[in-house]
């Protein structure tokens, strides 16, 4: 089944291109502000006349037309300026993360661009010598590295000088026109291992215009971005701002922090948000709840974001639910859109709001819609998948995502054919139709369903779940359940060998820099034998491992202290004479005493430990015989002051034999007592899955 419009045509003959369309509104609009990033702020004719500067740069340092540019660098109006020039020049852009120097050199290795622009906080981390040509963008002493350098460092250094060779500003390869099939861009996968995904211009800018149809932006508008420079969002994003007459809000520093981009929305008026699920709900739930101080602020729209007029969110998936509660937090007339697309078809395929909806649908909390493709483009579904179809004609790209073609037209989120789980016998368990069931429980707001495997049992299901945007303190909210809880809850939802066989219990779910759930960055389970045990309690957002540790710990220090006072009555009757001051003038006498009190009470909190530590101990999953010589070890580093202080104090320092025999007795374990601790200390946890899991014994339902 397709889904697909015409609106939008692709022309293969057109040289139009999106640096056309920045160009002109240079030209048209010469003093509105293109960038708003304090004091690297430009106008649409400063950022074209830099652009143009170092276009020049890059022609007269050989770079042939199409080469591929690769720019790295943390000040993102300079990367505006640079992704510009390449285009000028005649070349292609990929933009490298410089968050991550790890990443940025994998993307590196994975474009092997001709040329790559940084500057010299990022040269060292980015290029290790072997790479591509490096041009510095540091304004005040750029120059070509390494041993293929062609031009001289002082006549890189200034942006300004260019030979007398070099062609006019109009006459600059990338504004006399491009093929549509000529490479404008190469954008980088979200994987662990990025790939690299050529663009052409005439897919970039009907990217762009598919958006612009769907989006309307205005001249008036600002954009901001909250996602990384170097992802498909961005980097192919920016001509949603610039080919428009719009402004780009961008981050002063080297990239947003997620504190600082609620403050700039307020600022700034940002009229026009470009973020990922979390992100969303981090500035319009999260940090709302934290700076209002009336409920009232809970049910109605954020006045913090008063200017938005759109809110795009893109990168994961999007249940109904939350994007109706992000639609609450906007002002009326907002508009609240769930970007789908992929780096081939640069960044777009389809999109969904609200209104689209022909008639309100039960359980919106386990719904994620991306609704239709954008003009231009087509959306169909093969075998399950979801293949985008660009403008141009192409064959259908596959996303690697599940989907469905509903009756009412609209395309509905399945899933992820990376994320299927092998359970025992080798069937296949697609985890999102299980997680969008567990996501129906009232105190959940995201969860993530894995397959964990032990070293000597099968695969096990374990739910990782988080509260829901605010956490699970307002009014209202219910805590995070349990895995008994969590049972109940699935019962006839889902099959019994398909249900979690653990919960953990998170915060929030980790993220990759695209805004992905992160599944490869999740916990292992350290006692999920007890998160599964009946009328196990959690706390806010801790696993059940951890619950009950506080009131046992208590009453085991109570007692420690109790059995010590035992002991202090006691040493007069086994040791008389041993505790006697009276001969000790102050304040050494009250010092000793204390001493002696000290003793005692570690004394009773070893014997407490004695009988109760070992449990505690091997939950930690050590060498089960490491794990007893550590517990009896620590137990004897805490019983022995007491008898080995009173004995010592009661032998003459003459008798030798006695002297013997206490350090002996005493001392040379106390020695080894230390050392098995030490040895525990550094010693590597088993596998946390070699336990007992209570839901074997489940019975059929």
């Amino acid at each position: 089944m397709t889904q697909g419009s015409e609106s939008v045509r692709f022309g293969k003959r057109t040289t139009d291109t999106v640096l056309h369309r920045f160009e002109r509104w240079a030209r048209d609009t010469p003093a509105a502000r293109a960038l708003i990033a304090g004091p690297d702020s430009l106008t649409y004719a400063e950022l074209d006349a830099r652009a143009d500067r170092l276009a020049r740069r890059l022609l007269g340092s050989g770079l042939p037309p199409g080469a591929l540019v690769a720019v790295g660098t943390a000040r993102q109006s300079e990367l505006i300026v640079a992704l510009l020039a390449v285009l000028k020049a005649g070349g292609a852009y990929a933009v490298l993360d410089v968050r991550s120097p790890r990443s940025g050199r994998r993307q590196l290795a994975a474009a092997q661009p001709l040329v790559l622009l940084t500057d010299a906080a990022q040269h060292a981390a980015l290029d290790d010598g072997g790479g591509p040509r490096v041009i510095r963008l540091d304004a005040e002493a750029a120059a070509i590295g390494g041993p293929r350098a062609e031009q001289p460092a002082d006549r890189l250094a200034d942006p300004s000088a260019q030979p007398a060779s070099d062609p006019p500003a109009d006459r600059l390869p990338g504004s006399a026109g491009a093929q549509p099939g000529r490479t404008a861009a190469v954008l980088f996968t979200g994987a662990a291992e990025p790939r690299a995904v050529p663009v052409g211009h005439g897919l970039l800018l009907a990217a762009h215009d598919g958006w612009a149809e769907v989006a309307r932006p205005t001249a008036q508008d600002r954009h901001l971005f909250t996602v990384g420079t170097d992802v498909t969002a961005f980097a192919a994003g920016w001509t949603r701002a610039l080919c428009s007459g719009g402004a780009l809000v961008l981050s002063p520093r080297s990239g947003w922090q997620p504190e600082d981009i609620r403050a700039a929305v307020a600022t700034e008026r940002v009229t026009v948000l470009h973020t990922d699920p979390a992100g969303a709900a981090r500035l319009l739930i999260e940090d709302a709840e934290q700076q209002t101080l009336t409920p009232a602020a809970h049910r109605g729209a954020d006045p913090a974001a008063r200017s938005l007029r759109l809110l795009a969110v893109s990168g994961d998936r999007l249940y109904l639910d939350e994007q109706a509660t992000l639609q609450m937090r906007l002002r009326p007339g907002a508009r609240v859109l769930n970007v789908y697309g992929s780096a081939e078809c640069a960044g777009i395929g389809t999109w969904f709001e609200l209104p689209q909806l022909p008639h309100p649908l039960d359980d919106p909390e386990q719904i994620s819609l991306l609704g239709t493709a954008f003009p231009g483009f087509r959306a169909e579904v093969h075998g399950g998948e979801i293949r985008l179809l660009p403008p141009d004609g192409g064959d259908a790209i596959p996303t690697g995502d599940l989907g469905r073609l509903r009756a009412d037209g609209l395309l509905e989120y399945g899933g992820r054919i990376r994320d299927r789980i092998t359970l025992p016998g080798g069937r296949w368990l697609d985890p999102y139709p299980v997680e969008s069931a567990i996501r129906s429980h009232d105190g959940i707001g995201a969860v993530i369903l894995k397959g964990v495997d032990g070293p000597r049992g099968p695969r096990r299901l374990v739910a990782y779940v988080a509260p829901p945007p605010g956490g699970p303190t307002g009014a209202g909210r219910v805590l995070l359940p349990d895995i008994e809880e969590l049972r109940d809850h699935l019962a006839g939802k889902v099959l019994r060998e398909e249900s979690p066989r653990t919960v953990i219990r998170l915060r929030a779910l980790p993220r990759t820099t695209t805004g992905q759930e992160d599944r490869d960055a999740l916990p292992l389970p350290i006692m999920p034998a007890a998160a599964g045990r009946p009328g196990s309690k959690a706390g806010k957002y801790g696993s059940a491992a951890s619950q009950g540790e506080t009131p046992a710990g208590c009453a085991a220090g109570c007692g420690g202290v109790g059995l010590g006072f035992v002991a202090l009555i006691l040493t007069n009757l086994l040791w008389p004479g041993s505790t006697e001051l009276g001969g000790v003038p102050q304040p050494w006498a009250f010092l000793f005493f204390l001493l002696y009190v000290f003793e005692c009470v570690a004394f009773g909190i070893g014997v407490v430990f004695l009988f109760g530590g070992r449990a505690r101990m091997l939950r930690q999953r050590r060498s089960p015989s490491l794990t007893v010589a550590a517990h009896l070890a620590v137990s004897y580093l805490l019983l022995a002051w007491w008898p080995q202080d009173n004995l010592y104090r009661l032998a003459a320092k003459q008798d030798w034999p006695r002297q013997a025999a206490l350090v002996y007795a005493f001392n040379i374990p106390l020695m080894i007592a230390g050392v098995v601790v030490a040895a525990y200390a550094v010693s590597k946890p088993a596998d946390p899955f070699d336990f007992h899991d209570p839901v074997d014994d489940w019975p059929d339902r």
